[in-house]
C-alpha cells in the first residue's frame, strides 16, 4: 500500500506467480507499520472522542493487527496536575482499519500506577 499526499493508503495487486501480466484474485495487503497504526490509533480516539490526545502510550502486534494504548485529557482542571487522563485501548486491523476502542482506565494526572 502507498500512503497519498491526504494520509490515505491505496492498494496494489502484487503479481501472481511473478508474471507481470497475471494478478491472483486477492489483493495483496500491506501493513501498516508500528509508527502508522499508533497515529491511527491517536486520530481514531481523538475523532471519535472529542478529547484531547496526550499521547500513546503502547503498542504491541496482534494475530490481526494492533492493539495502541492512547491517554487523554478527559477533564482539564485547575492547577493541570488535577486533570483526569483516560487509558483507551484501541484495535486496529492490519491494514490500520478501527476495530474498536474502549476506556479502560481513568485517573489523575500525576497520580502512580498503585499496585
Amino acid at each position: 500500500m502507498a500512503i497519498r499526499s491526504d494520509g490515505e493508503r491505496t492498494r496494489r495487486r502484487e503479481p501472481a506467480g511473478g508474471d507481470a501480466d497475471q494478478y491472483d484474485e486477492e489483493e495483496y495487503v500491506e501493513p501498516v507499520s508500528a509508527a502508522e497504526a499508533v497515529r491511527e490509533g491517536l486520530r481514531q480516539v481523538v475523532e471519535l472522542s472529542g478529547r484531547d490526545p496526550v499521547g500513546a502510550t503502547s503498542v504491541q502486534a496482534t494475530d490481526d493487527g494492533w492493539l495502541i494504548g492512547v491517554e487523554v485529557v478527559e477533564d482539564h482542571r485547575i492547577p493541570a496536575s488535577t486533570d483526569l487522563l483516560g487509558l483507551y485501548e484501541v484495535e486496529l486491523d492490519i491494514e490500520g482499519g478501527l476495530l474498536g476502542y474502549r476506556r479502560v482506565r481513568r485517573y489523575q494526572r500525576g497520580k502512580g500506577e498503585v499496585g
